[in-house]
């Protein structure tokens, strides 16, 4: 059972990865990384390693998707839109 949900988040990741890669959109890109900082907290957890998890979690997850919200709040959403 663990085998499949280590499977199961590595697959989650590389869906938030591919997502992240391959979207124009920065907003979506921003929901595909905080995608794979999920499927690291999961990760994490398999491990036995639970205080990684809730860093991962709190840091990674949390303020790392509010900063990059911000940023994408402040400069738009558009990868492709000139700053001058």
């Amino acid at each position: 059972m663990t085998g499949l949900l280590t499977l199961l988040f590595y697959l989650w990741m590389l869906a938030g990865a591919v997502l992240t890669i391959r979207h124009t959109d920065l907003l979506q890109a921003v929901l595909g990384l905080s995608l794979v900082s999920l499927g690291a907290v999961g990760q994490f957890f398999l491990l036995h390693a639970p205080d990684v998890a809730l860093t991962e979690a709190a840091i990674g997850a949390a303020a790392g998707s509010f900063v990059l919200l911000m940023g994408v709040r402040q400069f738009g959403r558009d990868e492709g839109r000139d700053l001058s």
